[in-house]
Formats: structure tokens, C-alpha cells, sequence
């Protein structure tokens, strides 16, 4: 199965149904087909084909999902650029793809004017709802001259769905090659686990951004369900809790800092009417057990926690609605799990460089190595890279984890991220979620600095709940309680927030960076 055929299924057995609202205009399935038509016509005009990549840079708009569609209806590659970089981070990436062709929104334009003179392989620009601009093709216009039927050239399963770029945290950001059989067969494998499948007719809230591969996962979540589409352009937490309950939402994705930012800003959450959300997915990244549950509690529906990356086209492991379930019925600890492997995939922890293929020992803390059907198709031109993350067929995750005996994943941190003090190896995961158990904590970050004695030493960054106080002495007292003496760090930051990319994930690099400038960390 293509990308592209739920869609053209729904379409055409229920071609009045809404197929995606972004506030700014709504449109049927049968409406947004015939758009899918134009676009994909007017792609085949500007010489974009079977594995031939474009660049899109905008905000959550119909626009970009109908053009992720098109793309996926003629074998173009569609290259979405996170439009929270630099101008000189889309130029390398837009370079590196070999983007013959660019769309950009009307309020990125001016940004891409400036390195225009810098992109000499792009041939065509076209501003999208954007005033008329000399060497720009209008978009709307250039969609209008457009027929709705297109030759459709032939693709199957192995053809490129889309490239996505890793954030670059270790240096240059790769490629991720996504293929149209990996993307059927993750989404396949996830409705394998689901309780209760989404319904014709049910409606999705997607308000994570489309250049991220959650996103446009959830989006073919709802797709393959006949599901209507509520597409918000950027996280606001009060248009988010009162989009979820106006136009009874049943299902949604939202990462944890998201969650935490609904129960916590938006003062009424408690008192809305939560009875057609059926379905809460969540991940990207750490979740607290404390505001897992509050939410558990607020939103009264069933729970699913994902875990996996951009190359795993998305979901590696599921913490199911039971599990949730089960947790809250006395099974201590099963909320800080990420789940168990989906069906058809394969998981070992294994310690660092160790390649054999060796079973996980229980409770062995190791890299997590995966094998499966959702894996990516290599990183774009870069051919070394890719065997060394696909050694044997086993993706090398770069995440720290253990597992238990009943296949229940626990993550411990990114191996980069891990710290060695003393000739300890220290996980700063484990050190935040005690810090967040600390009623006056609302978000912390533990890194590693360098230190003559231990080579490394324990910094915590803590953004303190508002209108409390806490202390330094007071932070290790609590620490002390409740970890080994080792993992107690004994300097800490106060700060007003952390650093974070639009995933929820803290930016720890960024973090390191005025302590390891112009040093070398043996880890990460």
C-alpha cells in the first residue's frame, strides 16, 4: 500500500466528508482530491518525478499536507525544512538534497531571498500566498492553470516517500530516507495494538509540526482510520485544550511538554468536557510519571506512549492503553516504560560496541539496537554513516535503555548524554525524574561539566514552579534521599526555562556548550 491510498479510498466512498481544517479553510475529501490533482500536475510540469526531491518551507498549513499527498501520487521527495533554522541550515540542507524546486511561505521569503544567489540547483521558486514577487512563481495562480488529472507515473513500495533531516546535534543534520513499504508497515504494526480503531468519521487534532516525522506520521494515523483532520499552524496550549473540546476531538498526539503546558496553563482544563476524546498518544521525548498521571486523570481516555525516530519512519514500541490501565491499579513503575517492541519488531540491548548478536540480559543497561519493517532506507549520500547505524541489519539507536523480562523497554538516556564521573557511568535521566518529583520543580536537565578530579561532574538545570522557593542545599538533600551518593549532583542552575526544539526535547547541547567549548568530551 501506498502513502496516498487510504486517502484516495475515503475520497471516493465518502467524498463529503471533512478532510482537513486548518482555521483557515476547510476542505472535503473530494475537494482536497481534486487539489491533490493540481498539485500533483503542476509538480510533473516543473520536471519533479519518481525520486526527484523539492523543499517545502512553511508552518502546519492544508498546503503542506495536500503536498505530501501529491508528492506521494507521483514518486516525488518531498524535503520539509523546519522553518525554526537558520537561513544557512536550509541552504545546506536544500544543497544537499539536490532540491530542484522550492516552496516557500509568504513569511519565509524575505529569509530565502537572502541566500537565493546560494542555491544555483533550484530552478523554481514559488511563493505561497505571498503578494507578486519578480523571479517568484505565485502559487495560487500556478495551482489554477493546473488540470486535476494527472498521469500518475509507476511507484511501489520501495519508492522514497519522503527526506527527512535528523536535527544535527552531533554535527551535520542527515538525510533519513523513508520509503512507502516502511511507512504501510508501521502503521500496520501500531493498529496491530490499538484498542479501538479510529472510526469513519472520527476526528484527529494534529498540532505538531510537518516537517517532523510524528507528525506526518499522525497524520497517516488519521488517514488510514477515514478520519477528518483538525490541523493547527503551532502549538498554543489555550487553542489546543479548546480546539480538543469545541470540535469534539477523538484522538491526538501531543509531546510531553505539550501535555504538561495544557494542565498547567490553561486554568480550567479540569472543568472541560473530555467525553469524546478516546485516544491520547504521546512521545519525542521524557514524560514525568507525575504529569502522566494528572493527565491520565484530567483527559479520562486511553493512553498510548510511543517511542522510536525519524529513521524507524516513526514508532520503534507502544505502551498500550492496558498497560496505562494496569499501572493505575497498583504496577509500580510500568509508567516510566516505553512499551514493548510492535509486531515485526525485533529489540536487543547490547552494551556499547558490542555487535554481537547476543540476547539482552535483563535489566543490563546497553544501547538499544532494532530490527524491522519500519526501519529507513539509508541516509541520502551518505553511505558509510548508514552502515555503521545499520551494522548487520541492526539499527544502532543511540539511546540507553534496559529491558525487562517481559519485553517492557525502559529508557535511561541517549548514550551521548551519558555521564562518566569517577569512572561511574551515569544516566542524567534517572536524575530528572527525581528532581521532577520534587513538588517545586516544574522542568529540569542534568549534564555533565568538566571537573579535574572526576573528569566529569553533575550540573542540574531546575525551573522552579511558580511562587516557590528551593535552595541549592535543599535540591541535594532531596537527591540524597533517593539516589546512590554517586549520582547526586551538587551543583545546580536556576533558571526561567529550558532551552527546547519544537519536539519537546531539551536541548542539552546547547546546555554543554559554554562548559565543553574548546575541550573534548569523551562522551557524545
Amino acid at each position: 500500500m501506498l502513502f496516498h491510498d487510504p486517502f484516495e479510498f475515503t475520497a471516493r466512498t465518502q467524498p463529503e466528508q471533512l478532510f482537513v481544517d486548518d482555521g483557515s479553510r476547510a476542505l472535503t475529501y473530494a475537494q482536497a482530491a481534486a487539489e491533490v490533482g493540481r498539485i500533483a500536475n503542476g509538480m510533473l510540469t516543473l520536471g519533479l518525478g519518481p525520486g526527484r526531491r523539492f523543499a517545502w518551507l512553511s508552518k502546519n498549513s492544508a498546503d503542506m499536507l495536500l503536498m505530501f499527498l501529491a508528492a506521494s501520487r507521483i514518486g516525488a521527495v518531498p524535503v520539509p525544512l523546519n522553518y525554526r533554522l537558520a537561513a544557512a541550515e536550509w541552504q545546506y540542507i536544500i544543497e544537499d538534497a539536490q532540491a530542484t524546486v522550492l516552496f516557500v511561505h509568504a513569511e519565509y521569503v524575505h529569509a530565502i531571498e537572502g541566500i537565493r544567489s546560494q542555491l544555483p540547483g533550484v530552478s523554481s521558486f514559488i511563493a505561497v500566498d505571498d503578494t507578486a514577487r519578480p523571479q517568484w512563481v505565485d502559487y495560487r495562480a500556478w495551482l489554477a492553470a493546473q488540470s486535476d488529472h494527472c498521469a500518475e507515473p509507476v511507484i511501489d513500495t520501495r519508492s522514497v516517500l519522503y527526506q527527512m533531516y535528523t536535527s544535527g546535534t552531533t554535527g551535520r543534520p542527515k538525510g533519513v530516507v523513508i520509503t512507502h513499504g516502511s511507512y504501510a508497515a508501521n502503521l500496520s504494526q501500531v493498529m496491530c495494538m490499538i484498542e479501538r480503531r479510529p472510526a469513519r468519521g472520527d476526528i484527529g487534532l494534529v498540532v505538531t509540526p510537518l516537517y517532523h516525522a510524528a507528525a506526518v506520521w499522525i497524520c497517516a494515523f488519521c488517514l488510514y482510520g477515514g478520519m477528518s483532520i483538525i490541523l493547527l499552524r503551532e502549538f498554543d496550549p489555550e487553542i489546543v485544550v479548546d480546539s480538543l473540546e469545541r470540535r469534539r476531538v477523538n484522538f491526538t498526539f501531543l509531546v510531553p511538554a505539550m501535555i504538561q503546558a495544557c494542565l498547567t496553563q490553561v486554568g480550567d482544563v479540569e472543568r472541560r468536557d473530555w467525553s469524546n476524546l478516546h485516544m491520547l498518544m504521546y512521545g519525542a521525548s521524557p514524560i514525568s510519571e507525575a504529569t502522566l498521571s494528572h493527565a491520565m486523570q484530567v483527559f479520562d481516555c486511553d493512553f498510548y506512549q510511543a517511542y522510536g525516530m525519524t529513521e524507524t519512519t516513526a514508532i520503534l514500541t507502544l505502551l498500550g492503553a492496558a498497560d496505562h490501565r494496569r499501572a493505575c491499579q497498583g504496577e509500580a513503575g510500568l509508567l516510566l516504560s516505553a512499551g514493548r517492541a510492535l509486531p515485526g519488531t525485533h529489540l536487543r540491548v547490547t552494551a556499547p560496541g558490542d555487535d554481537s548478536q547476543s540476547e539482552s540480559v535483563d535489566g543490563q543497561v546497553g544501547e538499544i539496537l532494532a530490527r524491522g519493517p519500519q526501519m529507513m532506507a539509508e541516509y541520502w549520500r551518505l553511505p558509510e554513516e548508514t552502515v555503521r547505524t545499520m551494522h548487520d541489519g541492526w539499527l544502532h539507536t543511540g539511546d540507553a535503555a534496559n529491558m525487562d523480562t517481559n519485553g517492557y523497554i525502559y529508557i535511561r538516556d541517549r548514550m551521548k548524554d551519558m555521564v562518566v564521573s569517577g569512572g561511574e557511568n551515569i544516566y542524567p535521566r534517572e536524575i530528572e525524574l527525581v528532581l521532577l518529583a520534587h513538588p517545586h520543580i516544574a522542568d529540569a536537565a542534568v549534564i555533565g561539566v568538566p571537573n579535574e578530579r572526576y573528569g566529569e561532574a553533575l550540573l542540574a538545570f531546575i525551573v522552579l514552579q511558580p511562587e516557590t522557593t528551593l535552595t541549592v542545599d535543599e535540591v541535594v538533600s532531596f537527591c540524597r534521599e533517593r539516589l546512590g551518593g554517586y549520582k547526586v549532583p551538587r551543583q545546580v542552575q536556576f533558571v526561567a526555562a529550558l532551552p527546547r526544539n519544537p519536539t519537546g526535547k531539551v536541548l542539552k547541547t546547547v546546555l554543554r556548550a559554554p562548559f565543553w567549548t574548546g575541550r573534548s568530551r569523551a562522551v557524545g
